[in-house]
């Protein structure tokens, strides 16, 4: 029988303490210096999607042409560029096949998959085990480390054409690690519900990074009871005639619709209405005489955001009284009061009351802003890049530009405070305050606004003046001082990063405009995805190896290569290539963990030298 003393208990337990947390630190470094020397994630970035849902997916189930540059970058050099279309090919399909050109046998194909798979999980720990189908994880773990495998994987054909579609999925599901979205997937087209759906499905939602367009905001503020950003939304729908939409989304506008067509009739619709039908041409104008009106109540209760010069209705008043209508393309304007233009009649009233109170309330709608309340932000810090929809305000000095009283970083900080009070509110159903909801509608069109960037939106003067020189929306200053050396340093130096990366304002590639400045600090990844504008788009793909832009397809390119039974052609601007694969720890998030590391060590330290351990060869 042993006998143990009081103390020597006490001594035995503080040493098992303190040997189970020096185990504990130990694995908890090996964890951080893992991930510093892992490659940084394959990231995609899109921006301005504006509601093209099946063409949206139907790129992303492409991976936007990621899946050559992989092969390429995995696979040596002396690979000619058949043979890695040949196994893009292969991968797309998950099906081997005979090409008499290249004249590679399923083996020499399974051992390039095998490369392009190893590549692509080498040091990069975002990926797990589970992405290999049981069936094969067994041989696919043995053929990635090289080992044995039994001799029937290679000789009977429906064993090797098996795995070949296994490894051909497994790798298709790894080309892309993060999204990251620049904003503004509604409104123009039909589907930007389609489009919350993929992002924020289980699929997709841990790997995006979502920061809000202005014309997120708009909608957002709308949901969030802003009645101009309503009328706003719903005029931009009836704009595009997209009632299925809203029907989709559970929204009744019967009430408004009826309203429309009794009092502007479509034969008196006569300025520049874009709807195509009957109906969305008498809505379009009845929902933007309302949102005039409540504008303007807004931009009166609220001078500190000088936008007096926005008050048309005064002056549209008076040119009615006068006569003096020779600058109008309209006249027919039976809700307006001259004495008090900027009053909502009683059915208007009731009107609005009724759309507020649906948006406030719709749950389908609140479905998907919820993703964008939650997630969403002003602006996301990935790797060394800032990403942002349009702009960070400034001058014409090439300073930052002060709103509420902050300008730059702090800016940006604020605003995001104010739009995540506003979404707390609004998913628990609560009152929101009266000046954040106008701080929406000014984020959605003011001047100082980070999403628009404008000295004014014209929607009045597009609608109803003749002169075209008065529908011109200038742009304010950021385009220009992101060319200047000045300004670039600036951001980098406000924000810590290297590069700035936005959309919002679609650039036509055809005309000779890159993406990317001839520097690589500023780049645009609007291209004009949207039917709306160039029908085209951009992308900006970031791998260890490399920084390239891609210039995507348009639907018609799309299905004459769906026809011929060939991938989409795919323009691409290679704005840099690195030397040697680029590491977590080269990035703003790896000064971080390199952070945490340091204080780890130190924790180790401490508890070594408790124990008696030698720590000089630390």
């Amino acid at each position: 029988m042993s006998f143990t003393s009081k103390n020597d208990t006490s001594s035995s337990n503080m040493s098992a303490l303190s040997v189970t947390e020096i185990d504990k630190l130990a694995n908890q470094l090996l964890e951080v210096d893992m991930e510093l020397n892992s490659n940084i994630p394959t990231t995609l970035w899109i921006s301005d999607l504006h509601g093209e849902g099946d063409r949206f997916k139907s790129i992303l189930r492409g991976r936007f042409g990621m899946l050559y540059q992989t092969c390429k970058e995995a696979l040596p050099n002396t690979f000619s560029a058949e043979k890695i279309q040949y196994l893009s090919k292969i991968i797309r399909k998950k099906s081997y096949f005979l090409d008499n050109i290249i004249k590679m046998d399923m083996q020499d194909v399974i051992l390039c998959l095998v490369d392009i798979l190893r590549y692509k999980l080498a040091n990069i720990r975002l990926h797990n085990n589970n992405i290999f189908r049981p069936e094969f994880r067994d041989v696919i773990n043995r053929l990635m480390a090289g080992l044995p495998v039994p001799d029937p994987i290679f000789e009977e054909k429906i064993i090797a054409d098996r795995l070949i579609a296994h490894l051909s999925h497994t790798i298709r599901q790894i080309l892309l690690d993060r999204i990251q979205v620049l904003g503004d997937v509604f409104d123009r087209g039909d589907q930007p519900d389609k489009i919350l759906r993929i992002l924020s499905s289980h699929f997709y939602k841990d790997g995006v990074d979502y920061v809000f367009g202005n014309h997120d905001i708009l909608w957002m503020g709308a949901a969030a009871g802003c009645q101009s950003l309503v009328a706003e939304a719903l005029r931009i729908t009836c704009r595009y005639d997209h009632f299925v939409f809203l029907e989709r989304l559970g929204f009744d506008t019967s009430r408004l619709a009826e309203f429309a067509v009794k009092t502007y009739p479509v034969a008196k619709v006569s300025g520049n209405f874009k709807a195509k039908t009957d109906k969305g041409r008498s809505m379009e104008k009845a929902l933007a005489i309302i949102q005039f009106k409540l504008e303007e109540q807004t931009i009166r209760d609220f001078p500190q955001y000088e936008m007096s010069k926005r008050l048309w209705l005064d002056r549209l008043a008076e040119m009615l009284r006068s006569n003096d209508v020779d600058g109008l393309n309209d006249v027919h304007f039976p809700t307006i009061d001259l004495d008090n233009p900027g009053a909502l009649n009683p059915e208007e009233t009731e009107i609005v009351k009724d759309l507020t109170l649906q948006f406030k309330t719709n749950r389908r709608l609140m479905r998907l802003l919820r993703f964008l309340y939650t997630d969403g932000k002003t602006y996301h810090i990935q790797n060394n890049f800032l990403n942002i929809h349009a702009l960070v305000p400034s001058t014409a000095e090439g300073d930052f530009e002060e709103f509420l009283g902050r300008k730059g970083k702090d800016l940006l900080i604020y605003i995001q405070e104010i739009i995540k009070r506003v979404g707390v509110n609004y998913i628990a159903g609560k009152e929101q305050n009266a000046d954040d909801q106008a701080l929406f509608f000014y984020l959605w069109c003011g001047p100082k606004s980070p999403f628009f960037g404008k000295h004014a939106m014209k929607t009045f003067e597009r609608y109803f003046l003749v002169d075209k020189k008065k529908h011109v929306e200038r742009s304010l200053f950021w385009k220009e001082n992101m060319q200047t050396s000045k300004f670039k340093t600036k951001m980098q130096q406000e924000f810590g990063v290297q590069r700035v990366i936005f959309g919002h304002t679609p650039v036509d590639y055809k005309k000779g405009i890159q993406m990317a400045s001839e520097d690589g600090v500023a780049i645009n990844v609007d291209g004009g995805f949207a039917a709306a504008y160039y029908n085209r788009g951009h992308s900006l793909v970031h791998t260890p190896h490399q920084l390239y832009g891609i210039i995507l397809p348009t639907p018609d390119e799309i299905k004459e290569a769906e026809q011929k039974l060939e991938s989409a052609p795919l323009d691409i601007e290679l704005i840099e290539e690195f030397r040697e694969p680029m590491k977590i720890k080269d990035t703003i998030a790896g000064k971080k963990l390199q952070k945490k590391r340091d204080e780890i060590m130190e924790k180790l330290r401490l508890c070594s030298e408790q124990n008696g351990y030698n720590t000089s060869q630390s």
